[in-house]
């Protein structure tokens, strides 16, 4: 009976670790394919109109995962994880499958923000389920190899798009691997701690509760932007690798979706190398430093002179993937804080809030730095770093140690 059941635990890892592959293969998709899809639909190839119909398309995508994520925390809290990872998982097959139809920026601008919401559900329910799943000297290499695993999709997307060449395919195919993982997901077991905590007379997945309490609001807010500068990296860095390249080296031919490839490699390994730093120190924060250091030194590089040919942005992206690489870890923190009654709220609201930052991120570097200000693109990007990496540093210091912390308790009113 126990092979059995620690069976299920197995393969619900696993399956957690590929629907967080189809969900990253589909939120990365679209910086990837970004240049060819918006001429697609018949943005010109200048700069402005491009510049602009990517911003739009990338925040309304955010702000569905940010939307997204309170609601299908409320939902993981109240109708159980595995209902929300069936959700999810349905509605952003849908939105994406028929975002591979759309035919202006509008319209591309809807579809990401409906998929958005649809993806703001898995990545927060599949780590709240293996934290409550696996014993507590365990579940940080148990949440690390989910995401470490998941992140490859982002990998899996970019080649897709260049054996296809199509970007209306590729979306297509991501909406057909979400529904085959919505059938394999059919095995997999709820958690035990959850079923309990069910049948206690409290509130489940009451958002507000992060805010009617000032230690509940206090650790929520820490959570959140212990995660701020892995998005920037993502969102702004790589994303915006070739306006970048510009500056640097004049004569480029850098692919942001490429370089998006290589970073995505590198956080991937390094979601599941913290995994083992964070067991070695057995602290949360230790591992969280030791990334953190690795993100400046990145950094460094990525600004430097030594940037200056397409073969060493796409290493530095790949470094700078790897040092940005401590999402899993700080999504467990999220987790390991809140008692279960509220954990799934916790732990799909926070990473989703981080995302959801990426907008704001791009107004200080877009909006003030250089429209405003008048700011060359590198200085931009520096100080919007600068600005990141120390609210993140800060804000570390602040949080509580979680490892080996027991999770079998609910928040009271």
């Amino acid at each position: 009976m126990k092979q059995k059941q620690n069976n299920k635990v197995v393969l619900t890892i696993i399956i957690a670790a590929l629907g967080y592959f189809v969900d990253i293969y589909e939120l990365l998709l679209f910086s990837i394919v970004r240049k060819p899809s918006l001429l697609g639909i018949g943005v010109e190839d200048l700069a402005i109109p491009m510049l602009e119909a990517s911003t739009k398309v990338i925040n309304w995508q955010m702000t569905g995962l940010l939307l997204g994520g309170i609601l299908w925390g409320v939902l993981g809290d109240k109708k159980g994880r595995l209902s929300v990872l069936f959700g999810s998982i349905l509605l952003y097959s849908i939105a994406n499958f028929a975002t591979g139809y759309v035919q202006t920026v509008e319209q591309y601008a809807w579809a990401r923000f409906i998929g958005g919401i649809g993806l703001a559900g898995e990545l927060g329910a599949g780590i709240t389920l293996v934290s409550e799943l696996l014993p507590r000297s365990r579940r940080g290499l148990g949440t690390s190899l989910v995401a470490g695993v998941g992140l490859l999709g982002a990998v899996f997307a970019y080649f897709i798009f260049k054996m296809t060449n199509d970007w209306r395919l590729c979306y297509k195919i991501g909406g057909v691997l979400g529904i085959g993982l919505l059938l394999m997901r059919v095995s997999i077991m709820e958690s035990l701690m959850y079923q309990k905590a069910k049948l206690e007379h409290v509130q489940k997945g009451n958002f507000f509760m992060f805010f009617t309490n000032i230690t509940r609001f206090r650790k929520y807010a820490l959570a959140i932007l212990i995660g701020l500068p892995t998005w920037y990296v993502i969102g702004i860095l790589m994303n915006y690798s070739n306006r970048f390249a510009m500056d640097l080296y004049p004569n480029n031919l850098i692919d942001s979706g490429k370089a998006t490839m290589f970073g995505y490699i590198g956080i991937s390994l390094g979601d599941i190398a913290i995994g083992f730093v964070s067991q070695y120190f057995r602290s949360r924060k230790k591992a969280l430093y030791i990334f953190y250091g690795l993100t400046i030194l990145s950094c460094g590089l990525y600004f430097s002179p030594l940037n200056n040919q397409d073969a060493s942005m796409y290493f530095i992206c790949g470094l700078l993937g790897f040092s940005s690489g401590f999402w899993a870890i700080f999504v467990t923190m999220g987790a390991e804080q809140f008692g279960t009654n509220m954990r799934a709220t916790a732990a799909t609201t926070i990473p989703n809030m981080v995302r959801g930052s990426l907008p704001i991120m791009n107004m200080l570097f877009l909006n003030l730095f250089q429209e405003t200000w008048n700011w060359n693109a590198l200085t931009s990007g520096i100080i919007t770093g600068v600005i990141v990496i120390v609210i993140a540093i800060v804000s570390a210091w602040f949080t509580e140690e979680t490892f080996m912390k027991k999770l079998n308790y609910i928040e009271k009113d």
